[in-house]
């Protein structure tokens, strides 16, 4: 008999982790407060750049760094799918990174021999428009993006097609007790059954589960970007002091991204909107005057040293958690969802 999983959070590492279960045999439903790859303000897996690769990966801790990594290199095989079972492109191009000075040049260095990652030092007349640096730059050609919307649609279109329920608009009640569960609440008053549990709700995760554990260290942390469409668009990323620009193939161009402590807040601001313009006009000067077609934020699922927590819950025997990504839940969806599935009862 086909075990029964319900699948709490529809954002990105839920729906990458519903699609692995579903093709080791389980029966899998995803239960979402909102819509499954709706672009709702709030949600960070699709406001986020899609970005295949830690941002300065040598400052963070090596778990870290194999989570991503390992994510990062799964997603051609899972694009590939995504686009001969739906017809959807999740846009996964080569972009290159190029990160520009200041940076830790010698901890760069060794981080790339390490992970054997081609780089290389190159002068301004690397990217003659951006605005020159004193110091060289680092070009990283074999780093990744995916386009977090198409991923989305493309993810929810393969579920639909496999016969994973899921049930949107529906919001489960917090645990209040450390039994093993057979059903979970609503609001609605309705109980859903299901033989395990994952909770995958990023941000959300925490007041779920804040009165049965203490495992949990997660807040929400918001993210603004801003869209633009310039004449000549970049060919690569672009990264220098925690501020991004990511080209799209449709000649797109996100800007971004902040790191703001304000709660469940999804609100855009006009103060963070020309603190992004004053950074990206700076970078690349020829955005001067052209207008910011779109502005919009996400809530990141924020945990100490971007560490997500990933297995079984403490004290109630049948649910797991894969949840608290921060900046990289898009990039460790598909390693973090197979670290879950080892952790699962045989």
């Amino acid at each position: 008999m086909q075990k029964k999983v319900l699948i709490v959070g529809g954002g990105i590492v839920g729906c990458i982790t519903a699609m692995l279960l579903h093709k080791q045999g389980y029966q899998v439903t995803i239960v979402e407060r909102n819509k499954i790859a709706s672009q709702t303000s709030g949600e960070s897996s699709w406001a986020g750049a899609g970005i295949l690769f830690p941002l300065l990966p040598w400052n963070y801790l090596v778990a870290v760094n194999q989570l991503t990594m390992q994510g990062a290199q799964l997603y051609q095989e899972i694009c590939a799918i995504l686009l001969e079972e739906t017809g959807i492109d999740a846009e996964l191009t080569q972009s290159g990174m190029l990160i520009l000075p200041p940076y830790a040049s010698e901890k760069a260095d060794d981080w790339c021999q390490q992970y054997q990652l081609p780089s290389q030092k190159v002068s301004h007349h690397f990217e003659p428009r951006l605005t020159q640096c004193e110091g060289e730059s680092l070009w990283l050609p074999t780093v990744y993006q995916v386009r977090p919307p198409n991923l989305m649609l493309a993810l929810r279109a393969w579920l639909e097609k496999n016969q994973v329920q899921l049930l949107e608009h529906t919001e489960l009640k917090p645990l209040t007790r450390n039994d093993p569960l057979s059903t979970w609440q609503t609001t609605a008053g309705e109980h859903l059954s299901a033989d395990i549990f994952i909770v995958t709700s990023g941000a959300w995760s925490f007041e779920l589960l804040k009165e049965t554990t203490s495992q949990l260290n997660i807040k929400p942390m918001r993210g603004q970007i801003l869209l633009y469409k310039p004449e000549k668009n970049l060919d690569h990323i672009v990264y220098k002091d925690g501020f991004y620009m990511v080209p799209r193939r449709d000649g797109y161009l996100l800007a971004g991204s902040t790191l703001e402590d304000v709660g469940f807040d999804a609100r855009t601001s006009e103060a963070v909107r020309d603190e992004l313009k004053t950074k990206a006009e700076a970078i690349l000067p020829d955005l001067k005057g052209l207008p910011i077609i779109k502005h919009w934020s996400g809530l990141r699922p924020g945990t100490p040293d971007n560490l997500p927590t990933i297995g079984p819950h403490l004290t109630i025997q049948n649910l797991y958690l894969n949840t608290g990504h921060f900046r990289y839940g898009l990039t460790m969806a598909p390693s973090s969802a197979q670290q879950l599935l080892q952790s699962l009862p045989a």
